[in-house]
């Protein structure tokens, strides 16, 4: 059967060896050649999340399938695909449930759709991370409560801010103020998210990981109220 292999990792996770693009590679083609699989390509986004399949290496591997140019795609984890249980919901009717004809497998998951007991595995796996992913949330929202009730400062101070006390302040240590000014400023110019992040690289700023930034870095850098309030 020929595959395409797909792989991704987030900003975050760059960093971490056991999930970079190139162990996942290794992994994919291993698994392959372990179950006879035709490995035709791996096509990979870097430094996006999962939280929407908006994503060109994924567009290109879903248009791979509907495209007859293979017949199933291949990941080391699910999560590579998305965490999103509405995406998934999308995946599995359209690309990979029992009328799709097209199959998914999982290295780690140990899951091939082309089972009965495969599809019923993946089912039960996404049924459990919706549970998981909701009772976190709530979870999470009660402490978030609590801490704002309290008036303490919620989360990590974005780059070029401090907490002071129960607040907080421009950080005279960071040049993360500067930073967000410049972006801003780039995007008042008409520059999309891409060009803003190659322009900062190229300025000499430096992102906070890994050598360059990347458009998703900006996008929440401009979205930041907090950065918003502090540079006015």
């Amino acid at each position: 059967m020929r595959v395409l292999g797909y792989v991704r990792v987030s900003t975050d996770e760059q960093a971490d060896g056991g999930r970079s693009l190139e162990t996942q590679r290794a992994k994919i083609t291993m698994y392959a050649a372990l179950h006879g699989l035709e490995l035709v390509a791996v096509v990979e986004d870097a430094g996006h999340s999962a939280k929407s399949l908006d994503r060109p290496g994924i567009r290109s591997a879903l248009e791979a399938l509907e495209g007859g140019e293979v017949a199933g795609v291949l990941v080391t984890k699910l999560d590579r695909l998305s965490r999103s249980v509405r995406d998934w919901s999308t995946l599995v009717d359209r690309y990979f449930g029992d009328r799709a004809g097209r199959a998914l497998l999982s290295v780690e998951d140990h899951i091939d759709t082309r089972t009965a007991s495969g599809r019923l595995v993946l089912n039960v796996l996404m049924s459990v991370s919706a549970w998981e992913r909701e009772a976190i949330g709530e979870r999470t929202a009660a402490v978030l409560r609590h801490k704002l009730a309290k008036g303490e400062v919620v989360g990590r101070p974005p780059r070029g801010l401090r907490v002071v006390g129960l607040a907080l302040e421009p950080d005279p240590g960071s040049d993360g103020l500067t930073l967000y000014r410049r972006a801003r400023e780039l995007r008042a110019e008409g520059m999309t998210l891409r060009e803003i992040a190659d322009r900062l690289t190229v300025e000499g700023f430096q992102p906070e990981r890994g050598r360059a930034f990347w458009p998703s870095t900006v996008r929440g850098m401009l979205a930041n109220p907090r950065l918003r309030d502090a540079a006015a």
